[in-house]
């Protein structure tokens, strides 16, 4: 029997459903990658992540952030409010640096739990700065952050810090990850602050948050 010229017929156990390349595309994990201070898509490690997090399925938005030689919370959030659009439970980010903090700050102003943040070499405290960049800095080191709602709308946050960062801070900044943000906290030795154009334990480390 036809009704308006579509066949209709009953959906087995064998039939076979087809998915829409548009739709396989909505299905996957989407991952924000947000460079640091002075930084952009194709400096530090994130030519080489974006390649392989897009080889391995992931639907990857390398952004580049407004006026980074002179970083203000008031650009950066809004641009990466603007990039997201919708998140979900499939979204997820991976910062360096001062794109760790616009994660944070864009992420406690949501209402939506997303699936999980990794931060490379974040930071919520900074020594070590000339008086130009800590005037840059100082912004992003004193306007708090509500961590009650940051931690509720994450499911999972790893940090991945080194043990000799010329910054400084190293304590402080990984108490304040783990105390406040429940933060999987991974020390490496001697990478300063990730700034070479590979390291496969961002690759390993981000790939176990979205397990």
């Amino acid at each position: 029997m036809e009704e308006s010229g579509v066949l209709a017929r009953p959906i087995t156990s064998r039939s076979v459903v087809q998915i829409h390349p548009l739709l396989l595309k909505k299905m996957a994990k989407r991952v924000f990658l947000v460079h640091g201070w002075g930084g952009s898509p194709e400096t530090d490690f994130f030519v080489w992540l974006t390649k392989e997090l897009r080889s391995k399925g992931f639907e990857v938005h390398a952004l580049e952030m407004p006026n980074t030689e002179y970083p203000v919370i008031e650009e950066w959030v809004p641009t990466l409010e603007k990039a997201v659009g919708k998140p979900d439970k499939e979204t997820y980010f991976i910062g360096h640096s001062i794109g760790c903090q616009a994660i944070m700050r864009y992420l406690e102003k949501i209402d939506v739990q997303v699936g999980g943040a990794l931060f490379v070499a974040g930071w919520f405290n900074l020594a070590n700065l000339e008086e130009g960049e800590l005037k840059i800095a100082q912004p992003w080191i004193e306007n708090p952050i509500n961590f009650k709602k940051l931690k509720g709308n994450v499911g999972k946050i790893t940090l991945l810090i080194s043990d000799n960062d010329p910054y400084g801070c190293l304590d402080e900044n990984v108490k304040i990850f783990k105390d406040k943000l429940g933060a999987n906290i991974l020390i490496k030795h001697n990478a300063e602050h990730f700034n070479n154009p590979k390291y496969d334990f961002i690759l390993d480390g981000f790939l176990k948050l979205v397990e």
